[in-house]
């Protein structure tokens, strides 16, 4: 017996009483966001609400597509270095929390109002994460600013997001339909004159108080740099180094969270107590101590390269290995006998990295220390090497450093060049965005930057599920009519008032857009505004230009925009966080969303 029949009349309610509980559930719940969405989708599929192909269209969507490539091409930007210069160009040297967000926000506004604030984003994250680690900043407090600003700075013109040209178009073909004036459309810059306040109050108001309202959570603030064990690690600095010439302090090699420079040796002779003034020259070792994420991170500084030799007479290509940590055991066959002597590399095919002992700070180059029993060695190996020798009696412990990869510098300004070319394409309107990140994909491939295991490693599924999911449950909403419903009753309710009616365009099209796509928020409410404008027997502009930035200001929960879910893992963040801090901003854009249009655009 189908008892979805006599549930058809209550499709609306049960719409939204699912999409109800799904907020309560990632508000109150410590299950995983993509757990408690799929769970309503599937609510909603099992009483007949959705079709199955309603219910998973969400994953063949453009954007969820277009999502997962970015991860793809953020990862090659990553894995070359690219990320990491254009955070040490465009980011500088903050000395404070209010300078480095007002040094990312800024740029990374006027960027998004010319380029798909998507892209932008992907491409910032691992910048901003190795950024943070090296300044002491928690990511959590970037990451949430990194995607505010990417929003609102998309709002000021109409290739900034694809909401406005789909508003624009429908402004168009209204005028058209009533006037017979099909040009009735905006300008490419003329958001700015509201896009350019609102982006100016998200500044200053995260400026003022994200201190206070942001999370302290990742890098550096959670004590993930609280390794006990102390390596020692030799550097080289290569002869076409960019640190060359520059000062300790000017390179950033004294801003290493849990990483100290303690000798420089040059040319036979030893630099002991190095200052920040120390210039740094060609073939330079520097010798460190520190934990083993720092380790980590000072193999990514571009110009410097481990001081072992062994390294790069090792078989297998350094974008083909990864970090691992050992014990040594008593019946390790090189005891007591330098790294020199062991020939570590020949006998285990792997070559030593750094060196922990005890909590001793060993001195002196790598490759002179004597080995003891119960010493650590940091080593760089092949895929294969925790297979092959997890059973060896040599060693006491083996474990895999998870997040480090060789960056592969000579490819840098390929994966610049590939970047760059897709947003243009996709800027121009030569390719849509998903052709282009696709194709990107296969530049990145293609050319070496990245490896297939990689791209598919780089992919973050639960966020596309998390999307995937969010876009099922909006169109449950708008297919059961329940969406139209409640903006109908809701207009109704302001009476004749037109500026009445723009704050409430704007409350409703945010809520909307918290809960289902933006555009479909801004496709969803027009007809509403339309039929207002028209009653009142008043201007549609102002009512378009307020619907374009509403589903902009998606700020107040994780779903309501795709940048706030790219940064939601990276910043270890909770459905609360952006309730916390976005609320209040979407209250402060939509004030000046309000009394700014009726001044530029008159009813």
């Amino acid at each position: 017996m189908n008892f979805s029949i006599y549930l058809q009349e209550y499709y609306p309610l049960i719409a939204i009483g699912v999409v109800l509980l799904c907020f309560v559930g990632l508000m109150r719940s410590r299950l995983p966001p993509d757990a408690v969405l799929m769970a309503g989708v599937a609510i909603l599929l099992l009483v007949g609400v959705l079709e199955p192909f309603e219910a998973f269209a969400g994953f063949a969507n453009e954007g969820t597509i277009t999502v997962a490539l970015l991860f793809v091409v953020a990862r090659g930007l990553t894995k070359t270095g690219a990320a990491s210069w254009v955070a040490g160009s465009l980011l500088g040297k903050p000395s404070s929390l209010p300078k480095a967000q007002f040094r990312l926000m800024a740029p990374v506004a006027v960027l998004s109002s010319v380029v798909n604030n998507t892209p932008v984003v992907a491409m910032m994250i691992p910048a901003v994460i190795d950024w943070a680690k090296r300044f002491k900043f928690a990511p959590s407090q970037l990451l949430i600013p990194l995607s505010y600003a990417a929003i609102m700075g998309g709002a000021c013109t109409l290739i900034g997001t694809s909401t406005n040209l789909v508003v624009d178009g429908l402004l168009k073909t209204h005028y058209l339909n009533t006037t017979g004036d099909g040009d009735h459309g905006l300008a490419l810059f003329e958001l700015a004159w509201v896009g350019l306040p609102c982006v100016l109050v998200t500044l200053l108001y995260l400026l003022l108080f994200g201190r206070k309202l942001l999370p302290v959570r990742g890098g550096a603030a959670n004590g993930q740099f609280g390794d006990t064990r102390q390596y020692t690690v030799e550097m080289l600095i290569e002869d076409d180094s960019p640190l060359i010439g520059a000062t300790v302090e000017a390179a950033g090699l004294r801003n290493l969270p849990g990483m100290y420079l303690i000798e420089i040796q040059r040319e036979g002779h030893l630099i002991t107590a190095v200052g920040p003034a120390q210039e740094l020259k060609a073939s330079d070792r520097l010798v460190f101590v520190g934990n083993v994420e720092s380790v980590v991170d000072l193999q990514k500084i571009r110009g410097l390269r481990p001081a072992e030799d062994q390294i790069f007479k090792l078989d297998s290509e350094r974008s083909q290995r990864h970090l691992v940590e050992v014990v040594l055991s008593n019946s390790f066959p090189g005891l007591f006998k330098t790294v020199k002597e062991g020939q570590f590399r020949s006998t285990y095919g792997a070559a030593i990295i750094a060196i922990a002992r005890q909590g001793q700070r060993l001195k002196g180059r790598v490759g002179d220390v004597v080995l003891k029993p119960g010493d650590t060695l940091l080593i760089e190996a092949g895929r294969s090497f925790e297979r092959q020798q997890r059973y060896v009696r040599d060693f006491l412990l083996v474990r895999k450093i998870d997040e480090y990869t060789p960056v592969s510098y000579q490819h840098m300004k390929t994966s610049l060049l590939v970047f760059g070319f897709m947003i243009v394409l996709a800027a121009t309107g030569a390719l849509s965005m998903v052709k282009a990140a696709l194709l990107a994909v296969g530049a990145l491939l293609v050319l070496g930057c990245l490896r297939v295991e990689e791209a598919r490693r780089s992919v973050d599924w639960q966020i596309l599920i998390v999307i995937g999911a969010s876009i099922a449950l909006g169109t449950a909403l708008e297919k059961t009519g329940a969406a139209q419903s409640i903006a109908h009753n809701f207009v109704a309710l302001v009476g004749d008032s037109p500026h009445a009616l723009l704050a409430a365009l704007f409350i409703l099209t945010a809520g909307f857009s918290a809960m289902i796509s933006n555009v479909s928020a801004a496709v969803l409410i027009f007809p509403v505004a339309s039929a207002a404008s028209q009653q009142l027997g008043v201007d549609l502009t102002p009512f378009a230009v307020t619907l374009m930035i509403a589903a902009s200001a998606s700020f107040a929960t994780p779903i309501g925009y795709q940048t706030n879910l790219m940064v939601y893992g990276p910043g270890e963040y909770r459905f609360m966080d952006f309730v916390k801090i976005g609320t209040p901003l979407t209250l402060l854009v939509g004030i000046t969303t309000v009394l700014m249009v009726p001044m530029i655009w008159p009813f």
